[in-house]
């Protein structure tokens, strides 16, 4: 899952002093601690998620990093350079794979040409941005436009990504020589053993700054506020994702941006319920009804339909109504809709009401009750056996 931007976790703009940035770390953390939230593990990831923003911004040193390459800057570069990927002279891999090997002896990448490292200092993809849209039921059903406020960090467009002010450009990083990556070899007493590791001048990219460009300090990217509006389309359902290419976070080195993955939320209807495309609603009927049969009128998402309900309709009893459910993602058809009867009997009756029901049960066979009839003959011949 994408990384949420450190100071959209603690709530604060990127010009907060340290003061204020304390002070908005412990209220949050107080609000989502374990200990005021037991057994809460949605708190449990918030809090987690705040300690990491916190440790990150309230050092100086990794702040400016942060702020200058973001997530990347922080974690150490991407392969793994920043776990510190090894050889040694005594056979066995470790676990790395081959051309790790050899770039540990030789600083370079395969295939990646003479200057190396390309799999560190190459273009890298931005990073998928998730936002939650809660949406009604009939919203995610027929699907509807939303506006979102999406923040993001966009390619500056002062220094098109490079970072440095506009007549400058980027010098090759002269502690790693522009690999992105440094070795120390180490002897130890089962052998030789050279640690590669993310270069600390230049975090990875293998190019250093003297003058940045004033707009994005450097960074390549400015981060943004933007009201866009985002189109669900019909048929998506609760926890589905809707993935909108090319509008998360901003590439570095000339990458490609990441995705904006739209996390799809609904709240559940007051009559239907969801199965898939399908709908279910369960409908209550008079005993009259279901006895001599009749026409209802059946609720649905658009309007209501006439259902003729059969005579002899039992409760519980289920009829299906075709293509009155939820249209299918990127198609026209529809689901279906299924009722469930409900037979109502009534609380009060006056006295010709009894009076009346007395003689229709008098003037019955037995016969007209199929699963009367067929529970007692289950009966006889329990106690027969």
């Amino acid at each position: 899952m994408a990384k949420r931007d450190y100071y959209e976790v603690l709530g604060v703009d990127r010009s907060v002093d340290e003061a204020a940035l304390k002070k908005a770390y412990r209220q949050l953390a107080k609000k989502y601690h374990p200990d005021v939230n037991p057994g809460d593990k949605e708190a449990e990831a918030k809090f987690k998620e705040i300690n990491e923003a916190y440790e990150v911004l309230s050092d100086p040193q990794k702040r400016a990093a942060y702020d200058r390459y973001g997530h990347e800057g922080v974690n150490g570069g991407a392969g793994p350079a920043g776990g510190g990927a090894y050889t040694s002279d005594f056979g066995g891999f470790g676990g790395f794979g081959f051309e790790d090997i050899l770039n540990s002896f030789f600083g370079g990448g395969m295939g990646g040409g003479a200057a190396g490292g390309s799999r560190y200092n190459g273009p890298v993809r931005g990073d998928d941005i998730r936002y939650e849209v809660r949406l009604s039921f009939e919203e995610a059903a027929k699907g509807c436009e939303k506006e979102i406020n999406l923040v993001r960090d966009e390619t500056c467009e002062t220094c098109h990504g490079t970072g440095a002010k506009p007549g400058t450009s980027p010098q090759t990083c002269q502690t790693c020589h522009g690999t992105g990556q440094v070795r120390v070899t180490t002897n130890t007493a089962f052998g030789r053993i050279q640690n590669v590791r993310t270069c600390d001048a230049c975090h990875g990219t293998g190019k250093t700054i003297s003058d940045p460009c004033p707009k994005c300090n450097g960074r390549g990217k400015v981060r943004t506020s933007k009201r866009r509006k985002v189109k669900i389309p019909a048929g998506v359902d609760n926890g589905q994702i809707v993935t909108i290419r090319g509008q998360g976070e901003a590439g570095e080195n000339g990458g490609p941006a990441g995705d904006l993955q739209i996390l799809i939320a609904v709240r559940p209807h007051k009559l239907f319920k969801r199965n898939g495309y399908d709908l279910y609603i369960e409908i209550p009927v008079t005993f009259t009804q279901a006895a001599l049969g009749s026409a209802i009128d059946v609720p649905t998402l658009e309007k209501p339909v006439r259902y003729d309900l059969p005579e002899g309709t039992q409760p519980g009893q289920v009829y299906r109504i075709k293509g009155q459910g939820v249209q299918m993602l990127n198609s026209t058809a529809k689901g279906d809709l299924y009722i469930t009867v409900k037979v109502e009997v009534p609380r009060k009756l006056n006295d010709r009401q009894k009076e009346l029901l007395r003689r229709f049960e008098e003037s019955t066979t037995g016969r007209e009750y199929e699963e009367k009839k067929s529970f007692f003959e289950r009966v006889k011949d329990a106690f027969n056996n």
